[in-house]
């Protein structure tokens, strides 16, 4: 079963939308005892930084998102924000992440941008995978995904992205640490191959 954490974002519903289309079995957790029976996780990713970490901080999913994650190595998801708190903090706000993965979230720098509006970066665009991984396949690379976002996550070590996107410069538009995965675009919004990433993380991790 798949845990959607439900921190106040807005797509939740889309994400568990397409898993029941799917027969996929799936529970929004809100709750600490909700955590029974999951055995992979989705971090949503509508919300700004500092807020989604005060929610996961106060209610006392932080904890219990750790000791799934890292202790007992269960599959995670993070989308946008989602994949973002899992940095060690962020120039968005002031609270520190849940800093899984090594690095920090920046802004878009717009002197390499050439389009406006320049922030944020939002339409859709391609993805360049860095390897041959489970959580791409069967998607049409020229379609590519969806993107909203101001900030990206700069990976302190390259070894952890999994995919590059170009927009004024590379950044990282997915990462991974063994079981962590974390993808800037929102699959939720980007029709087949969105669809189809969202039944790899639950077909094959």
């Amino acid at each position: 079963m798949i845990g959607i954490i439900n921190y106040g974002s807005g797509n939740i519903q889309a994400v568990a939308n397409i898993y029941k289309r799917a027969g996929i079995t799936f529970n929004i957790i809100t709750k600490v005892e909700d955590f029974q029976g999951v055995e992979k996780l989705i971090l949503p990713g509508v919300g700004a930084f500092d807020s989604t970490m005060e929610v996961l901080n106060t209610s006392g999913l932080r904890e219990i998102l750790d000791h799934y994650v890292l202790n007992e190595k269960k599959p995670v998801l993070g989308i946008c924000v989602g994949m973002q708190i899992m940095s060690e903090g962020s120039e968005e706000g002031m609270q520190s992440g849940l800093g899984w993965i090594k690095g920090r979230v920046k802004k878009f720098d717009k002197t390499k941008l050439n389009q406006k509006p320049y922030i944020p970066h939002m339409g859709w665009n391609t993805i360049q995978p860095t390897g041959n991984f489970p959580l791409f396949d069967k998607l049409e690379q020229n379609l590519g995904f969806y993107f909203v976002h101001s900030y990206y996550f700069d990976t302190t070590f390259s070894d952890n992205i999994l995919a590059r996107t170009y927009y004024g410069d590379n950044f990282a538009s997915s990462v991974y640490a063994q079981n962590i995965l974390g993808v800037q675009f929102h699959p939720e919004k980007s029709h087949t191959n969105g669809i189809q990433l969202l039944l790899n993380f639950a077909n094959h991790y």
